[in-house]
């Protein structure tokens, strides 16, 4: 089926209307894109936050590294074989709520959860990784 183009557009909701008219017409659906998309922090995004919580270069490094291995500094990195979520890859992802609500979709929130993790478990960021190189995993 062959749709005529618009020639002139009166505004951008009458255009978006027609759009959505001629896409039915045609069979087609327009669907919008995840919420939590629009709100997902960039890598940069993270990187410059997780910068900021995290002051001395050392431990700023080795949580960068993990970061990297783990999630390639992405917030909504999800490890299709096991669940593990995010930038730190918290298995069940769920246990950052204990850092936020918005855990899912923050890198804050994610990174907050990381660094105690790493803290209470390991001591710094720095053991963190140092156990990382030996295990893979930490």
């Amino acid at each position: 089926m062959l749709i005529s183009r618009i020639r002139r557009i009166a505004s951008p909701k009458k255009a978006l209307a027609t759009t959505a008219v001629a896409a039915a017409a045609a069979g087609l659906a327009l669907t919008a894109a995840p919420a939590q998309a629009a709100s997902a922090d960039s890598a940069s995004q993270a990187q410059a936050i997780a910068h900021q919580m995290i002051p001395d270069a050392a431990q700023y490094n080795a949580f960068s590294n993990i970061v990297s291995h783990e999630s390639g500094w992405n917030v909504t990195a999800t490890n299709s074989s096991s669940g593990a979520y995010g930038l730190v890859q918290a298995l069940p992802g769920s246990k950052m709520a204990s850092a936020g609500g918005n855990w899912q979709t923050s890198a804050k929130t994610q990174i907050k959860w990381g660094l105690d993790y790493m803290n209470s478990r390991y001591g710094s960021p720095a053991a963190a990784w140092s156990f990382w190189q030996t295990h893979h995993w930490y």
